[in-house]
Order: structure tokens, then sequence, then C-alpha cells
């Protein structure tokens, strides 16, 4: 008997102790399953029915992507990533053109040192000789005014002065406005002509010599007409000067106005005007400027290239508008430049910058007078918004307050 119950209990105590060691292990492997779960941490865990929590579908979910791209799954599946778009560049609003006004006179105050301030405290004076007459044409010429005009003003105040018989601050300041008014001559279109016609953009042409802030001007300007809600582009036909294009480039896209310009350095201007106002005809812009080279008014072959500027853009559309830009601050020599292109291109306005930047106020007058053109725009500083629109009143009186 012991014989076949020996074989019988070995038999039971293998299988008790397989067992025992089995159940440890199955134990342990269920403990360290770990699942990662998309459920927001507020949502709540559903119980079952023995009171322990258990997977929702959420909780499955995450479950079959560990499963998924565990290394021993044997296959990665790769989770849809989700396009980073740029944000778009911020774009300028400029300040309104009113607004700019308002700056003229406080702007101008130095410009009232000789001309204006200076004028007067002479004819204030309790008497006026010879010497104070005197006195009074030398600080016409300091500021620039020019012989001619000199000339005029002084001919109209030695005639109101022995009329007048009184030296009231307020009463000479009065006359002396209605004479400076008269020399300014507010009777000029002033006007920018950038409307569009029916047909085809207007064209602006921007000329002037190196470093009287060309480019710079023409940025500033592009702030004027986007001020006005008009739809403006500009070309780049500096070639010669390497930065120009991206100094152009960059005023443009500070207010969302694209620049036509050539990844050829030298390439020729008169190219790149043309494909300046071809684009602007195609996309039925309201204004295209076209910048040019700062010409030194000595050399005959650049001045004669910015006579093929203008005739290669009129076999497109006519030049509504030449600009030339002028340093205030240059004086007599600034006239000198206004004759030279004058003989070059038909120049149709003026534009003034640095004119807070000198007491010479009367180059307004000689400029005009010499080349026959408004002043239409000024610069006022060095800001963005620093250009604005020539007022004859305005700039007569900061010459005087």
């Amino acid at each position: 008997m012991n014989d076949v119950l020996l074989p019988v209990i070995l038999s039971i105590v293998g299988a008790l102790v397989v067992i025992g060691l089995a159940v440890p292990l199955l134990l342990k492997g269920r403990n360290s399953r770990k699942y990662t779960s998309t459920r927001d941490a507020n949502d709540p865990v559903r119980p079952s029915s023995g009171g322990t929590a258990v997977l929702d579908r959420d909780d499955e979910a995450a479950a079959a992507h560990d499963a998924a791209t565990s290394p021993s799954a044997g296959t990665l599946v790769e989770e849809p990533v989700e396009e980073v778009v740029p944000a778009a560049p911020l774009v300028e609003r400029p300040a309104p053109v009113a607004g700019r006004l308002n700056r003229l006179r406080a702007r101008l105050v130095g410009s009232g040192n000789i001309l204006g301030k200076g004028l007067l405290a002479l004819l204030s004076s309790d008497r006026i000789d010879e010497d104070t007459w005197d006195e009074i044409e030398e600080t016409l010429l300091l500021a620039d005014l020019g012989t001619e005009p000199t000339t005029e003003l002084m001919d109209a105040l030695r005639a109101r002065v022995k009329v007048m018989g009184t030296r009231d601050t307020a009463e000479v300041r009065a006359m002396l406005r209605e004479e400076l008014l008269k020399l300014v001559d507010p009777s000029m279109d002033r006007a920018l002509n950038v409307t569009r016609h029916a047909e085809r953009p207007a064209v602006v042409l921007v000329v002037g010599v190196n470093g009287v802030g060309k480019t710079t001007t023409v940025g500033k300007l592009a702030r004027v007409l986007v001020a006005e809600d008009k739809d403006v582009l500009l070309g780049a036909a500096d070639t010669f000067r390497a930065a120009a294009a991206e100094q152009l480039t960059t005023w443009g896209e500070r207010v969302g106005v694209p620049t036509v310009k050539s990844d050829v350095e030298g390439a020729d201007p008169a190219s790149v005007a043309y494909e300046a106002v071809k684009a602007g005809i195609e996309q039925e812009v309201d204004v295209v400027m076209v910048d040019t080279a700062g010409r030194l008014q000595n050399k005959t072959g650049l001045m004669d290239e910015l006579g093929k500027v203008k005739r290669v853009i009129e076999k497109l559309a006519e030049v509504d508008e030449v600009l030339l830009v002028l340093d205030a601050t240059t004086g007599q020599n600034g006239l000198t430049q206004a004759k030279v292109f004058s003989e070059v291109v038909d120049i149709s306005g003026i534009v003034l910058t640095k004119l807070d930047g000198t007491a010479k106020g009367g180059i307004v007058v000689a400029i005009q007078r010499t080349l026959g053109v408004p002043v239409k725009l000024v610069g006022l500083g060095e800001g963005p918004d620093d250009l604005a629109p020539f007022d004859p009143e305005a700039f007569v009186d900061a010459l005087l307050d």
C-alpha cells in the first residue's frame, strides 16, 4: 500500500509547490501594469460593482496607445502633429496727417530765431533809422531769403512803416505776417498729384542728391498716403547704393506696402522703375512711387540716366509728380541743386527736409522763386511720421511766434 500511495503523495506535493511559486509572480505582474490617461483630472472615476476603480473609455484608449507604441509591440503609431502657423507681421498705422500739422509751430521754433523774431524786434524799436534798415536787410539775407525777395520785402516794409506812425508790437507783427505771407505765396497749388486715374495709378518720381534723406522721404510719404487710405506700391530704382532697396523695403513693410526691386546689384534703374509701374498697373494700386539714386549735379552721365528713367516710365504711364528732395540746412547750395535737376526733369514740387534744424526759414521763398514750383512737403524731425504737407500760414506764424 505504501508503494501505491507514495507516488500520489509526491505528485500532490509537487503540484502545491508549483502553485505556490506561480501565484506571487502573477500578482506582481498585475500590480506593475500602468496606463497613461488622457482623461481630465476632474472627471469622476467610474466605480465597479466591487467598489474598486476600473478603466473608462479614455483609459482604455490610452492603454491601447501605450501598447501600440511600446518597443515590444513591434510597430510605432505616429500621432498627428499640429502645424504651427507663424504670426503675421505687425503693420503700423501711420499718424493722421492733420495731427502732424499741429506739430509744425513747435518744430519750427528754431527757424524764427533769425527771420521772424529778428525782424519783429527790429521793427518794434522806438526809432528806425538807416542803421536799423541795414540790420533788417542783413537779417533777411542771413535767413537765405535771396536777393530779389529781400529787396521786395524791404521796399514794402519801408513804405508801410513810414505811414504806420506806431511801434505797437501787435500791429508790427500783423504787418510783418502779411508781407511774409505774400512772399511765401499761399496761392501756389501745393496739392500732391496722387489721385488714381481711370485706367492706371498715379506715378510719383522722387529725385535728389545723396544725403538729403530721399529714400527716407519716400518711406515717410508712403505713410502719409496710407494714412489717407491709399493703396501704394514702391519702386526701388536706386540700384547704386547697396542698402537703398533694403531700406525702402523696410519702410514699406512697416505699413504693409510692397516694394519692387532687383536682386542684381547695379541693375538698370530704368528697368526697375518700368517694372514697378507695370506691377502697379497690373495690381490696380492708387499710387506708384519710384525712388531714384542720389545723383550729384556735376555728374552729367548720372543726370542723363535720370532723364532716361523718366522716359522709360512714360512708355507705360505719364509721370504725375516729380518731387525734388532738398536739405533745408544747405541754404544756397540747395538752389544750385534745384536748378540742375529742373533742367533734366520737370520738377513739380519740393520736399524740404530738416526744416526744423535750420534757422534760415527764408530758403522756402528762395527755392520757390528759383524754380517757380511750390514747396509741397516739409520734414520736421527724425520720427517716421515727421513729414507733413507745407502750410504757408502755419509756417509764417511759426516764424513769428
